[in-house]
């Protein structure tokens, strides 16, 4: 059973910063893409940011510069930095998972991800 658990959420304020992380275990992946997306309450839900098992990471433009995805040396942690916070990042952060084909790990396509954690809070006050 797959699961991915985050954590590190919480209260900042405006150009402050966080370090999201995401333990998984028991994923059947060789290959894979691990992102973080973001849903704020009555908007989709947003790619932020996305590594492949090769290493290769990709951010969506708002985040460029602020925001680093990385994994520990266990590769079953992804953590994401995220500094100079702004209050429109307030949202609910998930870690997702798929299967990474050898193509593109994409951030646009949330329903292509196959495991998902429960979400971690973050709260960025002007």
């Amino acid at each position: 059973q797959v699961q991915l658990v985050e954590s590190g959420g919480g209260s900042v304020q405006s150009g402050g910063s966080l370090r999201l992380s995401c333990v998984g275990s028991g994923s059947p992946y060789s290959r894979y893409c691990m992102a973080w997306f973001r849903q704020a309450p009555g908007k989709e839900r947003e790619g932020v940011a996305v590594i492949d098992s090769d290493g290769w990471t990709s951010y969506t433009d708002s985040v460029k510069g602020r925001f680093t995805i990385s994994q520990g040396n266990a590769k079953n942690t992804l953590y994401l930095q995220m500094n100079s916070l702004k209050p429109e990042g307030t949202a609910m952060y998930y870690c997702a998972e798929k299967y990474y084909s050898g193509s593109y790990c994409s951030l646009s396509q949330p329903l292509e991800y196959t495991y998902w954690g429960q979400g971690t809070q973050v709260t960025v006050s002007s």
